[in-house]
């Protein structure tokens, strides 16, 4: 049989094909991509069709007429089944027989297919379904036809087209199919039978654990690998997983008491006579009795199911002098191996101790960064330590760990606080320079060594990132992230890591520690103090340059040159270096400036077309010009540039409050039983008047699949992430145009297409030409109709 043979219609049979124009398809044949059957209802899109004919390839393809009519019996919402039954019924003749049997065995089955639960009916449960009632039937194409017709669809899809065009209908198809269904029904006639039928391929609920463990698992995988591609957190990053292969910390704690595992540790001199060791009927009688009144016979103990105990972990981090360079690498190692192990599901909060305990996050690479920087002046953390236990903590399961440096155990302040609160204190982790990791248990007052790790530092740290980059750059040119726009209709949410702000004629800039140029706006009330507190009325940011050839160090001034081209002046103090950049053509120079007496207080300042190295209190300053090369010359202090400096930090220091946290590392892109859109761990809530995001609770149904910054639904639809704080919308549906809507959670997003805009004003740019609508429309028009087309013709999970 081939390929039009198969997907052949015929004229006044119950289906047919059809065009749906406005959705695309990625086999590039956008003709007769849709089967109905006419006044019933839509039974699928022809790329949902084939994706599950490929699941039931390898055990043959059933008759499609068969199959379409239990892919329509197996629809979520109205079934209109009454329609389908009309079709059969009247192939029926006009006297008894078996084929009046077999169409009413069909009708039977379609209806008990419709019973089953919604949740047997979506994602792969449904092809479970498919490929249990259609295993072993009659009339099934054999596994080498079927991957033959599905390898010249996915050749030629145009070829659909010839099958389109309707023959005659003969008594052979009628035949097939409704003897197909028929016999299916004979070996499962109730729907409780189709249910046990695929009892060993449905996923019961202990399989949805594992498998949530290992999504779970590989996301943690994911984060390690991220750690380990970022040159600044490489050495942490690859000492993780060799922490994993050795750690023997439990990960999940059992209810205290009893709890017998099999043995000796389950046999006892107490119990009931039907559980007495067979041995002791061995005895003479009179040896039997005495061991049973003098509670001498052993019996087997009734086994007492351990359960889990929910506890919390607090990891501290010793920050001290001491702990300084690699043994701070191996605790923030360590601390990571513990919180991002696969088995651990136990909350988990993190502290840095110095001079006092400051909490810490450490969720994404950019955190871990901020936090590796952390360091206190103190040369042991004892009081910090001490001042952390004395709090009143009254958790129920608390479970501490303290990381250190080896040295600072023969502290006598640290030593006496340890021991204090070692009935607190679960375990001890010591540090080295040379990658030794030892790691204790305080168990009934007393310290007990449970192992100790050498990581081979030079062979972990042999290969570091830059090299790895070259290598598969050099190997494979494909795998490239999907390219996003430098800006988009509507404005970036204002990063929290910052270089440098600026104010230059009226307008406000920020350089990113991303190297970018980012223009700012403030609203044009926010003279007005009370309004300005009331409404909060910031703006967002646009991006003007990026890959700005910078080093994060020393001060910067922004200022533009006659050609009205950005100059961006830089002053190092402590390599005496003053450099400047335009950043438009990327011409560089730089002046050495040790033969300049330069006080240590001055400040890098623009003022009247001109940079500065000002200090107030200075009788003469620096001037540096604004065209050409760098030079520099002292001249008389002007008190109206310390005046001009003044004004400039007021109107600088007003964006302070001007950034959100938003998502930039995308690990996961879904929709939850909430219909609701899922973003990392953040659900897409629309309450009322406003849209936000917030931390989700809910299970998810629908996961997109991912590459690099493309995330993919079973349907087609795609959604584009830009670490900037940005997601773009594609849907397979032509008539839900294009739409963006920034990443800020906990605050208010908006949605925004090439024309429209409707949301939080932050996102608004100062001047655009988009048609302002409320968000409640925006998400009516745009992203409602993107999740149901995803929810209605996408695979659930």
């Amino acid at each position: 049989m081939d390929l039009v043979s198969y997907f052949q219609s015929h004229e006044n049979y119950f289906w047919e094909w059809i065009t749906d124009k406005d959705v695309r398809d990625s086999s590039g044949y956008l003709e007769n991509n849709l089967i109905l059957v006419p006044n019933v209802g839509v039974i699928a899109y022809r790329p949902y069709i084939i994706e599950v004919l490929k699941e039931l390839q390898t055990q043959g393809l059933p008759p499609f007429g068969a199959f379409l009519l239990t892919m329509y019996a197996t629809q979520d919402g109205y079934l209109n089944l009454d329609g389908i039954f009309y079709f059969l019924r009247k192939y029926r003749t006009e006297e008894t027989s078996d084929f009046n049997l077999d169409i009413k065995n069909a009708c039977q089955l379609l209806e008990n297919l419709s019973k089953i639960g919604n949740s047997m009916k979506r994602g792969q449960n449904r092809i479970n379904l498919f490929q249990t009632i259609f295993k072993d039937s009659v009339n099934l194409i054999s596994a080498e036809e079927s991957e033959y017709i599905l390898n010249s669809y996915h050749r030629s899809p145009q070829k659909i087209g010839d099958a389109a065009e309707k023959l005659m209908l003969s008594d052979d198809i009628i035949d097939r199919d409704i003897e197909t269904l028929s016999f299916i029904h004979n070996r499962f006639p109730t729907t409780e039978s189709i249910v046990k039928a695929i009892q060993g391929l449905t996923v019961e609920p202990e399989i949805k654990e594992e498998l949530a463990e290992e999504r779970t698992a590989e996301s943690e995988k994911d984060f390690i690998q991220e750690l380990i591609e970022e040159p600044k957190t490489f050495q942490l990053g690859s000492l993780i997983k060799r922490i994993w292969s050795g750690l023997k910390i439990p990960m999940r704690h059992l209810s205290p008491g009893e709890q017998p595992i099999g043995g000796v540790a389950d046999i006892t001199n107490k119990g009931d006579l039907h559980r007495m060791l067979l041995s002791e009927y061995a005895n003479e009688d009179e040896v039997f009795m005495n061991r049973v009144a003098n509670n001498e016979a052993l019996y087997i103990q009734r086994e007492i199911p351990p359960e889990e105990n929910i506890f919390e972990r607090i990891i501290l981090i010793d920050t001290s002098l001491k702990n300084w360079g690699t043994p701070k690498v191996l605790s923030f190692a360590s601390a990571l191996a513990v919180i991002k192990h696969p088995k651990a599901h136990s909350e988990c909060k993190v502290y840095a101790l110095g001079q006092s305990s400051i909490a810490m996050t450490l969720d994404r690479v950019e955190e871990v960064i901020e936090n590796l920087n952390l360091v206190s002046g103190t040369l042991d953390v004892s009081e910090a330590l001490d001042l952390f236990f004395k709090k009143e903590r009254t958790e129920k399961d608390l479970e501490v760990f303290f990381i250190t440096h080896h040295e600072n155990l023969a502290n006598e302040s640290l030593q006496k606080v340890i021991h204090e609160n070692r009935n607190r204190l679960k375990f001890l982790v010591t540090t080295s320079s040379d990658g030794e990791l030892n790691f204790y248990k305080h168990h009934l007052g007393a310290r007990k060594h449970i192992q100790k790790i050498v990581l081979p530092l030079k062979e972990l740290w042999a290969d570091p990132p830059y090299k790895k980059s070259k290598r598969s750059a050099s190997q494979n040119g494909k795998g490239e992230k999907t390219d996003v726009p430098l800006n988009y209709p509507l404005l970036f949410p204002i990063p929290q890591q910052q270089i440098a702000k600026f104010m230059y004629e009226g307008e406000f800039f920020i350089l990113s520690s991303k190297k970018q140029l980012l223009r700012t706006y403030l609203s044009d009330n926010y003279y007005n103090r009370n309004y300005y507190d009331l409404y909060k009325i910031l703006r967002g940011c646009e991006v003007l340059f990026e890959n700005i050839s910078i080093k994060d160090r020393g001060m910067f001034a922004l200022a533009k040159n006659k050609q009205q081209q950005f100059i961006l002046c830089q002053y190092q103090q402590d390599k005496k270096l003053i450099s400047k950049l335009n950043i438009e053509t990327k011409e560089y120079s730089e002046l050495n400036i040790s033969g300049f007496d330069i006080p240590l207080h001055v400040e890098l300042v623009y003022f009247n077309k001109h940079f500065y190295l000002h200090e107030s209190s200075l009788t003469n300053i620096f001037e540096i010009n604004l065209e050409g090369e760098v030079s520099i010359e002292s001249i008389k202090n002007d008190p109206e540039i310390h005046k001009n400096i003044e004004k400039v930090k007021i109107e600088v220091d007003k964006l302070n409050r001007n950034n959100y946290k938003f998502t930039s590392n995308f690990t996961l892109i879904g929709i939850n039983e909430n219909n609701n859109l899922v973003i990392s761990k953040y659900e897409l809530k629309f309450w009322g008047s406003s849209m936000a995001q917030y931390k989700n609770q809910s299970p998810i149904v629908m996961v997109a699949s991912q590459d690099k910054n493309k995330f993919t639904f079973s349907d087609g639809s795609e959604i584009i992430a830009d670490s900037r704080g940005m997601i773009t919308f594609r849907s397979i549906n032509a008539n839900i145009p294009e739409f963006y809507m920034p990443t800020s959670t906990h605050t208010g997003v908006a949605l925004a297409s090439e024309k429209e805009f409707g949301g939080y004003e932050y996102y608004l740019p100062d001047h655009t030409l988009l048609k302002v609508k409320t968000v409640e429309d925006m998400y009516q028009d745009y992203l409602q109709p993107f999740i149901d087309q995803v929810l209605e013709y996408g695979a659930k999970d």
